[in-house]
Parts: structure tokens; C-alpha cells; sequence
């Protein structure tokens, strides 16, 4: 099995991220068979900012991927104790999916800022890095090669995608000052944030 592994804060999930799992899945050169979404439990880049509780996180993203075969859900880093890593991840799920082939999917912002991660070079092993590219010609992702291993350059593969700005620090400022997201997010999810009254504080 060729799976592609999305793991966030996801606070909340939107159309950026639906939009780049869709990318990696229909990319050239991937071609896999399955997107896995994992929540982050604690993440601990975020660790200087309040995040809605996890459940809540979890409940909105299986709201927003229902309907698509090809998108699963994995609440494994919220069930796991302690902060998130995503080393810790890709090892547990090459234990439970046995031989399959793991491609991690990011933006070129979190590419630049993995040698920062937890055992960069281990997870370089574990996994492909499918990495969203806004540029025809990928050269972004080439920028600052001195910053990154060089087996990092070597298992790089580019997903071309279309450029969506959004991001969640937006959605919960819209929030906050009662303007739309409609449109930002898929509408169950919307719904959800406005009954719950998620970000008002």
C-alpha cells in the first residue's frame, strides 16, 4: 500500500488542507491508494498557544473528509500520551501496516523547518516527503538546500498544487470577530464551530 500521511494541528481543518491531501493523492508519481489524516495530540511546535481540546479537533476533521473513500482518519497521536512527534508516528505505523510505502505530505514551509524536528534524519528514512509546491518548476523547494540533509533532497517528491491562502490562525480571528468562513471551511464543519461555539474567547 502507498500511503500518504497528513498529520496537524488542524485547528480547525479546511480547505487548504482537503485541497493539498487531494493534490499528493492525484500527483504523479505517488499514486496513493490512501490519505491518512492525523490530529496531533499535543503538538509540541504549538506548544506556546491554546488549542481546542483534541476530541473536538478530531470530530470536525471526520466531518470535513466524509464522503471520500480515499481519506481516512487516525486519532493515534491523540490516544498516545505526552507531545506529538511525528518520528513516533511513521514508527507505529510501519508496525501496523507492515510493508507499506509512506509518503509524508507537507508544505515547503514545514520542509524548511524539519531539521528543527524530532530525529529529522530517522524520519527521512521512514518516509517520502511530498511536498506541495506553488512554483511549475519546484525551484522552491531548492531555495535553501544547505538547510536540509542531503538524503532529504533525494527522497523528495513535488506535488504541484494550486495556491489557497487560508490558514487556521485566520478562520479563528474571523471567528473571533464574528465575520464569515463560510466558503473557508466545508459547511458541516462550519456548523460545528458555530454550535459549539468554537474560537469566540
Amino acid at each position: 500500500m502507498r500511503l500518504g500521511v497528513l498529520g496537524g494541528t488542524f485547528d480547525p481543518v479546511h480547505y487548504g488542507h482537503l485541497r493539498l491531501a487531494e493534490s499528493a493523492r492525484e500527483a504523479d508519481g505517488l499514486s496513493l491508494d490512501k490519505v491518512l489524516f492525523i490530529p496531533a495530540g499535543q503538538p509540541w511546535r504549538k506548544s506556546d498557544r491554546a488549542i481546542s481540546p483534541p476530541k473536538q479537533r478530531a470530530m470536525m476533521l471526520s466531518l470535513a473528509i466524509e464522503g471520500n473513500d480515499a481519506f481516512e482518519m487516525s486519532t493515534m497521536e491523540i490516544e498516545r500520551e505526552g507531545p506529538s512527534y511525528t518520528v513516533e508516528t511513521l514508527e507505529m505505523l510501519h508496525r501496523e501496516y507492515g510493508g507499506g510505502e509512506f509518503f509524508l505530505i507537507m508544505g515547503e514551509d514545514a520542509l524548511s523547518d524539519l531539521p528543527n524536528w524530532r530525529k529529522p534524519e530517522r524520519i527521512i528514512s521512514l518516509a517520502h516527503l511530498a511536498v506541495a509546491s506553488r512554483r511549475e518548476d519546484g525551484a522552491g523547494m531548492f531555495e535553501r538546500p544547505e538547510v536540509l540533509p542531503r538524503e532529504a533532497l533525494d527522497r523528495l517528491v513535488r506535488v504541484p498544487m494550486e495556491p489557497i491562502e487560508i490558514s487556521g490562525s485566520r478562520i479563528r480571528e474571523r471567528v473571533r470577530r464574528r465575520r464569515s468562513i463560510r466558503y473557508l471551511v466545508p459547511e458541516p464543519v462550519r456548523l460545528y464551530i458555530e454550535d459549539h461555539g468554537l474560537y469566540r474567547e
